[in-house]
């Protein structure tokens, strides 16, 4: 279809920020809603209508959506096909925990077949809650389960949720620093970023020390690692800011996850469903997983996870893991319109052609800015890491928050993540249109283009 007809055409239109009705809700959000609150506080906007990658706020203001829910919208607001399949679920029925329904076993079989290599038609699928955070407390489950073991390794930078077992295996301090202790015999190893190489390599002298480092871990007796149930991994970074490991990484963790026997877990929570231009990133570097965690882009816009793990680890009992939501079948009918849409429309190669177009034109930002120390990115999952100074690649938050502010009122909504809450992170709905991401980059451009010229007046 025309993705063009999806969007607001009219985006991005301000007329003020925040307007008198968001202003009014926004205050009545903060004194009535729990003190949790995070993205209201740096994107004042109080959404009333969302049309593929544009965002229309109570106001009439209307935005280009880099942000797309943090990964959520892969097939964008309100998709009309994702649309028409839940309301014709919603007639019909809701809630079936985990009774089949066609609908249930439709999803099932598409993601199965969209598995790549081995794992086609050859994974069990399980649901559970709603959110990624469930994928992941499950996926854990399952490899305890499995292996009998307790300890688990994790990657810095990573990010996997907020219940208790994801927020563990999560490497962000002040996510957890108040709730400790939480899963025991949880262990970090350092990620591939190689822009803030822990090894003081460059990519000209990489020797995938980071994978190394893992390995060792494993092999060392004395390492204070006991043989760990599972290792979990995003084969590419989204939270910790769009981090994109050198070529062979992925492919040498999992080698070394066989030579040790420990079951890898690939979260594809964010990443997965397209978003890096295949259907899964652990795709780009044909690594075999054992346990995939899904969420997000996995229920077009509705609440949903799941997991899907190779067969031989299908040695749950009964009940071994069970959730109320996991028969959300509303949900479960976005999902399997939404992959349909995605295999029909090529969304993979939408999101490459896409993001190789919005990447040659932030590294052309890049060159002439002296805040922007690295842009990366793989399909539609695209970081800016702002520093304030390019040589000793200090990290500049300050800087990223104004350029996010400054984004904002041009009509561009970017969120910011990475180690130092200092990189401009990318994550459009899939089906946004070459203009507004022209559009869009040139906006953010002008941004960091302002943030910039500040320091010097």
């Amino acid at each position: 279809m025309e993705f063009e007809e999806l969007s607001f055409e009219e985006a991005p239109k301000i007329v003020t920020l925040p307007g008198p009705k968001s202003t009014t809700l926004l205050q009545l959000q903060r004194d009535i809603e729990g003190s949790a609150l995070s993205y209201p506080r740096n994107i004042p906007v109080v959404m009333d209508e969302g049309r593929g990658a544009t965002i229309k706020d109570i106001d009439g203001n209307i935005f280009i959506d880099f942000f797309g829910g943090a990964g959520v919208l892969a097939v964008g607001h309100c998709n009309p096909f994702v649309t028409e399949a839940v309301q014709k679920q919603q007639g019909k029925i809701t809630h079936t925990l985990d009774f089949p329904t066609e609908v249930r076993l439709e999803l099932i079989q598409k993601v199965r077949k969209v598995m790549p290599g081995k794992l086609k038609d050859n994974v069990r699928v399980q649901f559970g809650g709603p959110t990624g955070s469930d994928s992941v407390e499950m996926a854990v489950k399952l490899a305890k389960y499995y292996t009998n073991r307790h300890s688990l390794i994790a990657f810095e930078g990573g990010y996997h949720g907020m219940t208790a077992g994801a927020c563990t295996v999560s490497s962000g301090k002040f996510w957890k620093q108040k709730y400790i202790p939480m899963l025991p015999e949880v262990h970090f190893v350092p990620y591939a970023y190689c822009y803030r190489c822990p090894f003081y390599r460059t990519r000209t002298n990489c020797s995938l020390e980071c994978a190394l480092f893992y390995e060792h871990v494993l092999e060392d007796p004395h390492s204070g690692v006991c043989h760990p149930a599972a290792a979990i991994i995003e084969p590419i970074q989204g939270e910790g800011g769009s981090i994109i490991p050198p070529d062979g990484y992925m492919k040498r963790i999992e080698e070394i996850s066989r030579q040790y026997e420990v079951p890898l877990i690939c979260d594809e929570v964010q990443a997965g469903f397209c978003r890096t231009g295949e259907f899964f990133s652990f795709q780009h570097s044909k690594t075999i997983p054992d346990i995939i965690t899904m969420s997000k882009a996995l229920g077009g816009g509705f609440p949903l996870s799941a997991i899907a793990y190779r067969e031989e680890l299908n040695v749950w009992e009964k009940a071994a893991h069970i959730g109320t939501f996991r028969g959300n079948v509303c949900a479960m009918a976005a999902g399997a319109a939404s992959v349909d849409f995605m295999i029909d429309n090529d969304l993979s190669g939408h999101a490459r052609r896409i993001g190789d177009f919005m990447l040659n034109n932030l590294e052309k930002i890049e060159k002439n800015s002296n805040i922007v120390g690295e842009v990366r990115g793989r399909g539609l999952m695209i970081g800016v890491e702002i520093v304030s100074d390019k040589e000793t690649k200090k990290p500049a938050t300050n800087l990223a928050d104004q350029v996010r502010r400054e984004s904002f009122n041009r009509g561009v909504l970017i969120e910011i993540g990475g180690h130092y809450d200092n990189v401009a992170r990318f994550l459009p709905p899939l089906i946004i249109t070459k203009e507004l991401a022209e559009t869009g980059v040139a906006l953010v451009g002008e941004a960091i283009e302002k943030v910039e010229r500040s320091l010097n007046s």
